[in-house]
């Protein structure tokens, strides 16, 4: 799914686990939607195991930390997986490039 968040010209896309937990996000800002998070769930507990969660959370952010279904005043909009997929490539793509 993904949502749009006007106060801070963001859109925000998740893919999400049968219980609602977010596993993977991408967060995309303003017109040019310049990626500046596209986290996984699974990279971050790894991170979080191997004392590089700092590391991580710089460069590539993290998931949401509650399920959907505890999420108030949000749009969803369905996303297709392919069309998550091609988001989260780009995404994550473009941040891997950045010199960190």
């Amino acid at each position: 799914m993904r949502c749009y968040w006007d106060e801070e010209d963001v859109w925000f896309y998740f893919e999400v686990d049968a219980e609602g937990w977010v596993i993977r996000q991408v967060e995309l800002e303003g017109p040019e939607l310049t990626p500046i998070a596209a986290a996984s769930l699974a990279e971050w507990q790894r991170a979080c195991d191997a004392g590089r969660l700092d590391a991580y959370d710089n460069r590539f952010g993290t998931t949401a930390e509650l399920p959907v279904s505890e999420w108030d005043g949000h749009d969803p909009e369905k996303l297709t997986s392919e069309g998550f997929e091609e988001v989260w490539g780009l995404a994550r793509q473009q941040i891997s490039s950045r010199p960190g």
